[in-house]
């Protein structure tokens, strides 16, 4: 593989377990058997040592990843995806897509779909954003400037029909996530009278400010903590959580990668990459859309619209992963969502009531300042 347009350092090796790994635990018998089964029906083939299989990650859904060590000394990862909760066709699909797009993604290399065990390559144990600091964006830059280098090959390779559209539908059951659980489950706010009257306004904005965007392929969580390190010198950053992807608004994975859910950035280290994507998307063709071309301040407008629908449903899915999955540590960083929809929505006169809504309910209030479309 060549040397990506920005190369990085590899990643370190990862420190080499004490004694022997600690096997997974099962949700039953059954699916420990039948995991069992398929592993030494590969082995062979696949050089894998089963007893050396151990947990790698798990993710905010009811997929968990094993790595299992090769006879070469090198390693795989094991996705299980319990097929009543997980389909992975998509996962295999979008992996096909990258491929094609001259990404660095997992190749499949054995799959058991009755039970949702897959054998992947292994891109490393560091992502994106163990290597990210936070105090220092000069530092950080290289980082975003080769997660652009994945970006745009992807969004060029884009052709509709390979990925179910991100449309009006989709949309808004994203947006119905903060009402749902956000505001009513978590903060106990009734969706009634003028609160439902304003968020149905707001979001038929949100709606059309996005659906008029055009379309490429949307990896959907186009972040720090989905990026791999390059394990070799000159290694393009891995690509990871994928399966999700849809044919959507171009706007959706600049704002995903540069208003994170896990870290936050000043507003000059935002314009800055923001700036380097549109100059780079422009010389691609990508930006051929209205005056996006010759205009940085009407793509970025966009990118705060699309940015806010993608915090609202962020702020909902985090709320929902803690009441109803058990998984408190989400809902933690909600408050760097509700901060990125308050900024977005003082910046524009339309969205005013949104603001005054978020401040009712989050205690806070509005911070005077200049503003998209707002007068004195």
């Amino acid at each position: 593989m060549s040397a990506a347009p920005h190369a990085l350092p590899p990643s370190p090796d990862a420190p080499a377990p004490l004694g022997a790994p600690a096997a997974p635990l099962w949700p039953d018998a059954d699916r420990q058997a039948a995991f069992a089964r398929w592993m030494a029906g590969i082995a062979d083939e696949q050089g894998l040592r089963p007893a050396s299989v151990r947990i790698a990650s798990a993710d905010a859904s009811f997929r968990r990843y094993l790595r299992v060590d090769t006879q070469g000394g090198g390693s795989r990862i094991v996705m299980d995806a319990p097929p009543a909760h997980e389909n992975c066709q998509p996962f295999v699909h979008v992996a096909a897509l990258m491929h094609g797009a001259g990404l660095n993604a997992p190749e499949v290399l054995a799959w058991d779909q009755p039970h949702g065990f897959m054998l992947l390559s292994d891109l490393g144990s560091r992502t994106m954003i163990e290597a990210v600091q936070p105090d220092n964006p000069a530092a950080s830059r290289p980082l975003y400037e080769a997660a652009l280098d994945a970006l745009l090959p992807w969004q060029q390779a884009s052709r509709p029909g390979e990925l179910p559209p991100y449309d009006e539908a989709l949309l808004r059951r994203e947006l119905a996530l903060f009402p749902d659980w956000y505001l009513e489950k978590h903060r106990g706010v009734p969706l009634q009278g003028k609160l439902r009257d304003t968020l149905d306004k707001t979001f038929d904005l949100i709606v059309a400010r996005n659906l008029a965007a055009p379309s490429v392929y949307v990896h959907r969580d186009f972040m720090p903590r989905n990026l791999m390190l390059p394990t070799q010198q000159g290694g393009p950053l891995g690509v990871l959580d994928f399966q999700d992807a849809v044919y959507g608004p171009l706007t959706y994975d600049i704002a995903s990668l540069m208003r994170d859910a896990f870290l936050s950035w000043d507003e000059e280290f935002v314009l800055d990459i923001t700036v380097r994507y549109w100059e780079r998307a422009r010389k691609l063709g990508l930006m051929d859309f209205e005056d996006w071309h010759s205009d940085f301040g009407s793509f970025w407008r966009a990118v705060e619209w699309m940015g806010l629908q993608r915090h609202l449903k962020v702020a909902g899915i985090f709320a929902r992963l803690t009441l109803r999955d058990g998984k408190p540590r989400y809902l933690a960083d909600a408050p760097r969502f509700i901060g990125y929809i308050r900024h977005t929505a003082g910046r524009y006169r339309e969205l005013t009531p949104l603001l005054r809504l978020i401040d009712e309910v989050e205690g806070t209030q509005a911070a005077a300042g200049w503003a998209f479309g707002r007068v004195g």
